[in-house]
């Protein structure tokens, strides 16, 4: 039997493992329950015939990077690596773990129900990214069962954190786990008959605008920063266009331009009231960073800008704050490892394949920026990612299992 053969005829076991997968919540923020899924998921590498390992992420690490609130949620990572007889490269396989949180009315009730229903298995994480675990799972088991070995020298690591920030994820893995790849694939990113060749980064900042409280009967007395921060928020307006004339050209055709997201969060100080002046108002600010620009720059260039609109904006005085960046990165898909995946999703979709760069960002900076391979991104994928009703086609599962074991039994780097 074949590979592909196998992992058709096992379809119920791999929605089976998805469905284990998903009913263990990893929300993060907080970081729930990553003993139960790591301690899963190094026993189903083992089952898949790989040496397995957990590693715990330190405590001072931890409690350096982390918010008080998350000290007593430990952060863990897990590596599997399976020796090919003869192999000289290895080829590493890279999954997060953790979910983002819910909310809403979800179809099945529960957002960690894994229900089954019209090909589609729901529950948060089936998209984002526990399919991805499941099929990749399952392709290592179809090798192990019918007897076929890999091209390569294999790794898989699934990280933590990457929904929040990497560092303590995929950023750890890179710097402290013993791992030796020559070329990755970093599970998400790209799907049905995209590959993933690249991804914008971000940098998140906060603005604090601070004004003067006064009695709402005398307004003139203080200095209203919700006023001011208004005029801030209409004074980026400019920026906007100066980023909408910045272009990058992916390889599949798809002009990208950087982007100003605004107040995705927004507040106002302690002491607010309806007949208070406020003084305080907060906003944050994702600015997505293409291809053809740095973290660094794109920083620098935002807080000038709103130095000086703030400038130019009476008793408008701000502070900004740092929250997070993430970097971006792009493999111009010339490799011979980027054809040979290229080759093996059309042999089992049956469609042409595409190379795309994507507009959010996941852990593949970790791989082709700070390690310098080859890195593409590839995996089953779904619908309602974040959101409500978040599901993940069975169909979908099984093909992204049989593109990995086609790639893992096809490249010899």
């Amino acid at each position: 039997m074949s590979p592909a053969a196998y992992i058709d005829a096992h379809a119920p076991d791999l929605i089976a493992l998805l469905q284990r997968l998903v009913r263990t919540d990893t929300v993060n923020p907080p970081g729930n329950h990553y003993a139960a899924i790591t301690t899963l998921l190094t026993e189903e590498l083992a089952h898949a015939g790989l040496r397995a390992k957990r590693f715990t992420v330190p405590k001072a690490l931890l409690k350096k990077t982390l918010p008080p609130a998350q000290h007593g949620f430990p952060r863990y990572n897990v590596l599997g690596k399976l020796a090919a007889r003869g192999a000289s490269k290895t080829i590493h396989f890279n999954a997060h773990y953790d979910v983002v949180p819910v909310s809403g009315a979800w179809r099945h009730g529960s957002p960690f129900s894994g229900e089954v229903d019209g090909g589609w298995i729901y529950g948060r994480g089936t998209a984002d990214m526990k399919g991805s675990h499941a099929s990749l799972l399952m392709a290592l088991r179809a090798l192990k069962a019918t007897g076929t070995p890999p091209k390569m020298n294999v790794e898989v690591s699934f990280t933590a954190d990457e929904e929040t920030d990497s560092v303590l994820g995929s950023g750890w893995l890179v710097k402290h786990a013993p791992i030796k790849p020559d070329y990755a694939v970093v599970m998400e990113g790209g799907e049905g008959n995209a590959v993933c060749c690249g991804h914008n980064g971000v940098v998140w900042l906060n603005v604090t605008v601070h004004g003067r409280a006064a009695h709402g009967s005398v307004p003139h007395e203080g200095v209203n920063a919700l006023e001011k921060m208004s005029a801030l928020v209409l004074a980026l307006d400019d920026y906007k266009k100066v980023l909408a004339k910045r272009t990058f050209t992916a390889p599949d055709g798809k002009v990208m331009r950087p982007t100003l997201n605004i107040g995705g969060v927004f507040a106002s100080g302690e002491g607010g009231k309806i007949n208070t002046v406020p003084a305080l108002a907060s906003f944050s600010i994702d600015r997505r960073v293409i291809a053809v620009e740095t973290v660094p720059a794109a920083e620098r260039e935002l807080r000038a800008f709103l130095a000086a609109a703030a400038k130019k904006i009476p008793q408008c005085r701000i502070t900004v704050e740092k929250v997070s960046h993430n970097h971006p990165t792009f493999n111009p898909p010339t490799n011979p490892f980027f054809a040979t995946m290229a080759g093996c999703v059309t042999r089992v979709r049956r469609e042409k394949t595409v190379f795309r760069v994507s507009n959010g960002f996941n852990d593949m900076y970790f791989f082709a920026g700070e390690l310098k391979i080859p890195t593409l991104g590839y995996g089953p994928g779904g619908d309602n990612c974040h959101a409500v009703d978040e599901r993940a086609s069975v169909k979908e599962l099984v093909a992204s299992a049989k593109i990995y074991a086609e790639l893992l039994t096809t490249f010899a780097g």
